[in-house]
């Protein structure tokens, strides 16, 4: 189980560090800050959950392997002939940030519900969820606030309910199907959301559109 869940945080951190320093590029940043942000979506939200769980040091600080994988991924992004590729096509550059956000927060919301439930105390559903749910948002919720942008968790179609419902998914097949069934159902039905979500902008609704509507 160890080496799955590895293999997966290495995906997570690759997807969130793309999508972190596409962010940067766009905002046109420079190599230290490209890294930066990279470095903190793919990491941001590990660092929350350690510290809520009482993990010292969090995992950030303990291996340098994350930052590593992450800082890696966003010099790549970085190179002239990558960015430019990525730049060519305003709707081509939106989908990959979408896909790489929605990896990102299907594969670290389960992970974090994992480090939950294997944190060696007593672990309540709702404690497991809110833990996966602040795994999976917490790095783009710090992507976007240091790169001056609304979070999308408040604005951007359907984001934590997403998260939400992948992680109760979750917590309702590992006691059935095993771990490596339930994390893969529920970030994959996470990551489905968001991109139905966005296909159809579903989204919750605003202040500004009840009060319209009343």
């Amino acid at each position: 189980m160890g080496g799955f869940i590895f293999a997966f945080e290495m995906i997570g951190t690759v997807a969130f560090a793309v999508s972190g320093s596409m962010t940067a590029v766009r905002k046109n940043m420079d190599l230290f800050g490209v890294m930066i942000l990279g470095v903190i979506t793919a990491c941001g939200g590990g660092l929350t959950r350690d510290i809520l769980l009482g993990i010292t040091p969090p995992a950030l600080f303990g291996t340098p392997k994350y930052v590593t994988v992450a800082a890696a991924t966003a010099i790549l992004v970085f190179i002239p002939g990558v960015r430019r590729w990525l730049m060519k096509s305003h709707r081509g550059f939106e989908r990959i940030l979408l896909l790489m956000d929605s990896i990102g927060l299907g594969v670290f919301t389960m992970v974090g519900m994992q480090a939950a439930y294997g944190c060696g105390v007593e672990c309540s559903t709702f404690l497991a969820v809110s833990v996966g749910v602040i795994t999976g948002v917490g790095g783009g919720v710090m992507r976007d606030v240091m790169a001056g942008d609304r979070p999308y968790i408040f604005v951007k179609h359907i984001y934590a309910c997403a998260a939400i419902l992948g992680a109760m998914l979750f917590a309702v097949l590992r006691g059935r199907c095993g771990d490596t069934a339930a994390i893969l159902a529920g970030a994959a039905l996470v990551i489905l959301i968001r991109l139905l979500s966005a296909h159809f902008r579903w989204s919750l609704p605003r202040a500004h559109e009840i009060e319209e509507n009343r």
